[in-house]
């Protein structure tokens, strides 16, 4: 049970981590930008939805957590 508590404040630790480089810009400029996301403006609202960006964070996540576990 104590090793799932470490893994769980490794990974949030590197969530965190990974969504301040995000956040102060150092993303790349594709990063919700693909085709397949939902953009949709009207008037003086705006609905984004990434789901190609979603899907693709996804992927990648399972690859490196399956590489980790063995």
């Amino acid at each position: 049970m104590r090793d799932l508590g470490k893994f769980l404040v490794v990974i949030g630790g590197v969530t965190a981590l990974a969504g301040l480089i995000f956040w102060s810009g150092f993303a790349p400029k594709w990063l919700g930008r693909l085709p397949g996301d939902i953009r949709v403006e009207r008037g003086n609202s705006t609905f984004y939805f990434p789901i190609v960006t979603c899907i693709i964070i996804s992927i990648l996540l399972s690859l490196i957590i399956s590489i980790f576990r063995r």
